[in-house]
């Protein structure tokens, strides 16, 4: 009820903003846009057509329109276009607006001569800031940490302190956490505007900071970042290089959106497609993307082809043995996917590390020895019932017990491998496990139905 009613609302003010903008009243329009939330703003700005764009960026300076490219949520290549529809100087006095990590966000989606031509235009300290970040590795905590935050001497009092605060608070992205540094500029301790509100304004900073700080270099992965401000809890983590100089900061605002990010593409990657699709996206797009990985499966699938042309004489001696191989391919299928999503996402959220690896290991082996050998004995009394031959139904059990067991383990032990490798263990996705051990639960079960073949 909630959602309806909220998707309502947000219908109507689309509606208003729309007759606002044809009628051409400029007063009228910026009154009520701007008196709502900027995510409703970016919201409208998302699905409005060419036309109305153009009108918006009429009607809003550079500064407000920066507010909602804070909040807007656009696919990577759309950036490319929204930009090429703006006049260079107003798309230059936006980014300088923006954030630094964010501007620089944005222009990491666009083409190089677009990004020198806008930072020629911008104002050089602006464009100074957005040119220190943009030299950073992807990924990293200096592609996303923001350089607008608030820095303090060490040995300056509460006074000073909040005189510096007042200045800087405007331009920051967060004043909840104060950093303190020496006078090489190293990080040496932090103070919340808590401590500050409470301490007595002659109170020297260094006897009220906390030094014992948590920071993360540079260079340091994004994904290891967010997990490293999940597990504290921080608004906001120092990023220093390696002498302990305090270059900027990453606030938890950032850190959702890496969430999001890798939680896409490892979703992605499980799903075996490069990355992810996306709704607005048409036919050829999305099966560029997916052809590359289902070709690859499409070979392996011929090795599982050709294996079963090898146990050909098998089965034309025992036909009814056909009938089986869907099942048992399935069941270790499923039952190696299954593993393999615990493994990925413990190695994810960090809570597989070295000493646990091998418990993982054991826990995966007793469980593919449990569930293989109850699905067995499922599998002799169903096929004993259901066909009357309680041989074949001893062998299919046998077979689907083996291949449980050595897919659960296959599906926990790749990925730990992969990841031993420096390679992301979301490669190991659904398909390729599946498909490997289909060829596995094959050699197992026809391999078995030779050897007892005079038996059966």
């Amino acid at each position: 009820m909630m959602e309806e009613k909220a998707v309502r609302d947000e219908e109507l003010n689309d509606a208003l903003f729309t007759e606002l903008l044809i009628r051409g009243d400029v007063k009228e329009f910026r009154d009520e846009f701007l008196s709502h939330h900027p995510y409703d703003q970016a919201s409208f700005y998302e699905k409005a057509d060419s036309g109305n764009r153009q009108l918006l960026y009429q009607y809003l300076s550079p500064k407000e329109m920066a507010d909602i490219f804070e909040a807007i949520d656009l696919d990577d290549d759309e950036y490319e276009d929204l930009f090429h529809e703006m006049d260079a100087r107003y798309a230059s006095d936006l980014l300088s607006y923006m954030y630094t990590d964010d501007a620089v966000d944005v222009l990491n989606e666009l083409n190089k001569e677009q990004v020198a031509s806008y930072l020629t235009i911008m104002d050089k300290e602006s464009a100074q800031q957005i040119k220190d970040l943009l030299h950073y590795e992807e990924y990293t905590a200096g592609s996303i940490m923001t350089t607008e935050f608030v820095a303090i001497p060490k040995n300056s009092t509460v006074r000073s302190a909040m005189n510096i605060l007042r200045n800087a608070a405007p331009n920051a992205e967060t004043i909840y956490y104060v950093f303190v540094i020496d006078d090489d500029k190293k990080l040496s301790g932090i103070v919340t505007l808590r401590d500050l509100i409470l301490a007595e304004e002659d109170t020297l900073i260094s006897t009220i900071m906390n030094e014992r700080v948590v920071s993360v270099s540079v260079s340091e992965d994004q994904e290891e970042v967010a997990r490293m401000i999940k597990d504290y809890d921080f608004l906001a983590l120092p990023v220093v290089d390696f002498q302990n100089h305090l270059l900027g900061i990453i606030t938890v605002d950032d850190i959702i959106d890496v969430l999001e990010e890798e939680a896409s593409d490892d979703y992605s990657k499980l799903a075996a497609v490069s990355d992810m699709d996306t709704f607005d996206k048409g036919p050829l797009t999305a099966a560029k993307k997916r052809l590359p990985w289902l070709l690859l499966l499409t070979f392996l699938g011929m090795l599982t082809a050709n294996l079963m042309g090898m146990f050909e004489a098998t089965l034309d001696e025992v036909a009814l043995l056909a009938v089986f191989i869907p099942l048992i391919a399935g069941m270790a299928g499923n039952s190696g996917t299954q593993a393999l999503a615990v493994a990925v996402r413990g190695i994810a959220t960090g809570d597989i590390e070295e000493q646990s690896k091998m418990k993982l290991l054991f826990r995966e082996a007793g469980t593919g020895l449990i569930t293989g050998v109850v699905c067995g004995v499922v599998v002799v009394g169903l096929v004993y019932f259901w066909k009357d031959e309680l041989l074949i139904g001893m062998l299919v059990g046998t077979a689907v017990m083996s291949s449980i067991f050595v897919a659960t383990l296959a599906g926990s032990f790749i990925p730990l491998l992969i990841h031993r490798m420096k390679i992301d263990p979301a490669v190991a996705s659904g398909p390729f496990i599946t498909t490997l051990n289909d060829i596995i639960s094959i050699v197992i079960y026809l391999g078995l139905a030779t050897t007892f073949l005079s038996r059966l």
